[in-house]
């Protein structure tokens, strides 16, 4: 008997973690959102509040810190500039809840200079980690083309509605 509630009590330890992780992945992946969906209503000082101070963002090359990659970024809050959304198809937290990573695609919509609309598709990934005021903050992020036309699942993950 006493084997048994052993037992019990450790299976309950487990889920109790694995709970305490999923509830840490769906804040993670909220405050992703919140991350796009500030750059899609176009607010930089909301965009610049889910940057981390020592931030890096790579592309073609290194950016370093909120000033840099808001100044770099500011293409997409100005009018009539390309729009920018993305969502987050994984999201994975370390154990000590201290860290994560947000992995998923994004879309750019532009105009050519013929004026027709164009969109160009990709995939981010995002190093999210917990700040002293208990915030999550992206610490690392970076993109890549995507090498094909999305399937219909990756169209429809930026068109579901959120849950946040």
């Amino acid at each position: 008997m006493k084997m048994m509630v052993k037992i019990l009590l450790s299976v309950l330890v487990c889920l109790a973690a694995n709970a305490a992780l999923a509830d840490l992945a769906h804040n993670v992946r909220c405050r992703e959102i919140g991350f796009s969906h500030s750059a899609e209503v176009r607010d930089i000082q909301a965009f610049r509040s889910f940057i981390d101070a020592d931030a890096r963002f790579v592309s073609n090359e290194v950016l370093r810190g909120v000033d840099a990659i808001a100044e770099a970024w500011a293409v997409f809050f100005t009018e009539p500039g390309p729009t920018i959304k993305w969502r987050p198809e994984v999201v994975e937290v370390l154990e000590n809840g201290t860290l994560a990573l947000s992995r998923g695609p994004f879309r750019v919509v532009s105009q050519d200079t013929d004026g027709n609309v164009v969109e160009n598709w990709g995939t981010f990934n995002s190093i999210w980690r917990v700040n002293d005021d208990g915030q999550w903050r992206v610490v690392f992020d970076a993109g890549n083309p995507a090498a094909s036309a999305p399937d219909d699942q990756t169209k429809a993950l930026l068109d579901a509605d959120d849950d946040c």
